[in-house]
């Protein structure tokens, strides 16, 4: 395996979900101290990989204005991130593609050389983040080669993202020592509670 570049990474920030627990709204669009969420995963994320695109399935012209692809899932109903992956899978011309959730302000700026760090030591198909608890399955470096494999799974009506995982080489990456990188904001309450300490 050759060494991985930023120049062969495509990030992609997925936005596409219901968000159920924030009564609807548009987890990417909601203000966290006066500025987009999404804003602060495009300001970390941006310098790490080569391209950057977004997968969002509604407000696509508040997401367009960031200066990026948008790109929407080809499976209809919100069927999870693994159908935002694949969408986007689909439109990534690197050889390998990143994934970060668009509520996820407190990534950090070595996200993705761990990652890659991880998928070269083991030879692997995917690296997944892991916080020292448990697998963070949609912080993720995987090959596009893999896309096939992944249309085929939710072509069966699969989706549960570990268990596409387990079908191939998977690499985990040790986030332990900084498990706030992967404090997801679900509800307004978790926004109050996180704008003083930003």
């Amino acid at each position: 395996m050759k060494n991985i570049l930023k120049k062969d990474i495509t990030g992609v920030i997925l936005a596409g979900g219901q968000a159920r627990r924030m009564q609807g709204q548009d987890k990417g669009l909601i203000l966290l101290n006066d500025k987009p969420m999404i804003e602060y995963v495009i300001e970390i994320l941006k310098p790490q990989v080569g391209v950057l695109l977004i997968n969002a399935n509604r407000n696509h012209d508040q997401y367009a204005k960031h200066g990026f692809d948008i790109i929407s899932d080809e499976l209809s109903g919100y069927c999870g991130p693994l159908a935002g992956m694949a969408s986007s899978l689909n439109k990534t011309e690197t050889v390998y593609m990143l994934t970060a959730p668009c509520d996820s302000p407190f990534i950090p700026d070595d996200l993705v050389q761990r990652l890659i760090t991880s998928l070269e030591s083991k030879n692997a198909d995917i690296s997944v983040a892991h916080n020292g608890e448990r697998m963070q399955p949609v912080f993720c470096l995987m090959k596009k080669e893999l896309l096939p494999s992944m249309n085929d799974f939710l072509n069966q009506g699969e989706r549960k993202i570990d268990k596409w995982f387990n079908q191939h080489a998977l690499a985990i990456a040790d986030f332990s020592d900084i498990p706030k990188t992967f404090d997801n904001l679900n509800t307004l309450e978790d926004i109050k509670a996180v704008e003083s300490t930003l």
